[in-house]
């Protein structure tokens, strides 16, 4: 959930059919195997090969570029099955590099779920000095990219949409998430029921295991943190340095993970609001606080009254704070300029005058409006939809909505509107994990959050034992790994990637001036 559009629980015991394979899982066998073991998958032998494949195959043309190798990886669709089908997930690989002692391999994973292959080139460069003393594996994890991709033919890329301003409004979203449940529905949904974060899980150990090695390190952002963290409970033990950069909770995981992330989005919305009024020589939004808010309420207004035309689209109040969100997500300086520029052009639509979108804004309302990335959106769904069950009556959705529309006018019912797991075509196989662990990660929380707000963070540290977090006081989600400009949370975070050492106490770091 780095970026709002694959953005985007009660922990009880695990079902005994994945307990079992948790314990096949942990102890593969080292001899010979049969068809019904895993140890065969811990021990396949890969294929490494060129990234591209084919002409339009930019992730792998980068990859390349880089230097960068690929692979298959088999690995049981059903882990309580062994024996039965399998499937294969893509990984990439950028070796170690130059004279200094490599520190061993780290899998990589941004957030979402989304596919994460093409990460080890841009890791590496972020790392400073300890990024070429890795080996950097990338991961899509099932479901997304090169791992048996989900495609329902969706009409968007994402599943998250706001109710609008009515009851109308709310039943036409209703109607919507069940389409793309329906959607989904259609496509083989004997695969669904195994598409977890705890497979995602066990693909990873698998991953480890087939590229010979006995611990490795773990980088992770959003819900990168949460994968990383049911990991470390499933398989203690087994993961050397870790970063777990904005972390998401086990507990507000699951189909309704924006509930309680509203009041956030308002103030990062208040904060950038504040920006724009004190450049409103250059937007011309408002000259305080207050006139720049009311003026983001009178568009969302309007286009509860009529779509607003921006170009060859039509946004209406459904999809217009999903387009808010996804730019809230940090406060440097290009981002709040570019929402400001999109704002003017939001202004201009629901004024009724010709609104042509900024480039950043068309390619938005390309990827929110039109199915050209169906996959995305699909595979993050089954993913979520396959780790914690939804609500289904969509009367306990209206009630939420309706109860949040005061207190987080412009966010309080997007975070709580119904989604397609309250019509999802299978149920969880298993239960989320109960995580909880003897890690001492190094995690990075900022205050003001707004996709894994900072409790959350605090969550996740109280759970992960003898961990340490850096905390910046600043408006970003994933710092980290997104490159935002602090030097502090930079060094201290690299220092600790090339080094091991955790610091003595957490710390916090202050913003750069």
């Amino acid at each position: 959930m780095i970026n709002a559009r694959r953005a985007a629980v009660l922990v009880v015991g695990a079902a005994a059919a994945g307990a079992a394979a948790m314990s096949a899982v942990s102890a593969p066998s080292a001899t010979a195997h049969t068809k019904n073991d895993l140890g065969r998958f811990y021990q396949q032998r890969l294929d490494w090969k060129a990234c591209t494949q084919g002409p339009d195959d930019e992730v792998g043309k980068e990859l390349d570029k880089a230097g960068a190798r690929c692979a298959d990886v088999t690995v049981p669709l059903d882990y309580a099955d062994p024996g039965g089908r399998t499937i294969t997930v893509g990984i990439s690989r950028l070796k170690a590099s130059g004279d200094e002692p490599r520190l061993g391999m780290m899998l990589l994973n941004g957030g979402g779920p989304g596919a994460a292959i093409d990460l080890p080139p841009y890791m590496r460069e972020l790392m400073g000095k300890a990024g070429p003393r890795y080996d950097l594996v990338g991961m899509d994890p099932r479901a997304l990219g090169r791992s048996a991709g989900v495609d329902c033919g969706w009409p968007s890329a994402t599943w998250i949409k706001g109710p609008g301003a009515t009851r109308e409004a709310f039943d036409a979203s209703v109607r919507y998430a069940k389409d793309l449940a329906d959607r989904c529905a259609r496509t083989d949904t004997s695969v669904l029921p195994h598409i977890s974060t705890r497979n995602i899980a066990r693909d990873m150990d698998v991953i480890r295991g087939a590229l010979g090695e006995r611990k490795m390190s773990y980088n992770g952002a959003s819900y990168g943190t949460y994968l990383g963290s049911v990991y470390a409970t499933m398989f203690p033990g087994r993961l050397d340095r870790v970063l777990l950069d904005s972390s998401q909770d086990p507990y507000s995981w699951g189909p309704r993970l924006l509930a309680g992330t509203e009041n956030a989005n308002e103030k990062a919305l208040a904060d950038w609001a504040g920006w724009a009024a004190e450049r409103d020589d250059e937007y011309g939004l408002g000259k305080t606080r207050d006139e720049v808010v009311g003026l983001v309420h009178r568009i969302l207004a309007a286009s509860a009254r009529a779509p607003l035309a921006i170009g060859q689209y039509k946004l209406d109040a459904s999809m217009l704070p999903v387009v808010l969100v996804d730019n809230l997500g940090t406060d440097d300086e290009p981002a709040r300029a570019g929402l400001a520029e999109s704002v003017r052009v939001l202004r201009d639509a629901a004024a009724g005058r010709p609104a042509k979108p900024t480039p950043d804004l068309a390619d938005e309302l390309a990827y929110l409006l039109t199915g050209a990335d169906s996959r995305e959106g699909s595979g993050q769904a089954a993913i979520i939809c396959g780790d914690v069950a939804a609500p289904r009556d969509p009367a306990f959705y209206w009630r939420d909505v309706q109860a949040h529309r005061g207190g987080a006018p412009v966010f309080g019912a997007l975070a709580h509107n119904i989604g397609p797991c309250a019509f999802w075509p299978t149920r969880p196989a298993e239960a989320p994990t109960k995580v909880g662990a003897d890690l001492p990660a190094l995690m990075v929380a900022a205050t003001g959050d707004t996709r894994t707000t900072y409790e959350r963070n605090e969550t996740v540290h109280r759970l992960m034992r003898g961990s340490r977090m850096i905390t910046l006081d600043a408006n970003v989600h994933a710092p980290y790994q997104r490159g935002y400009p602090n030097t502090c949370v930079r060094e201290r975070v690299n220092d600790y990637l090339l080094t091991g050492r955790l610091p003595a106490r957490d710390l916090t770091c202050p913003p750069d001036k």
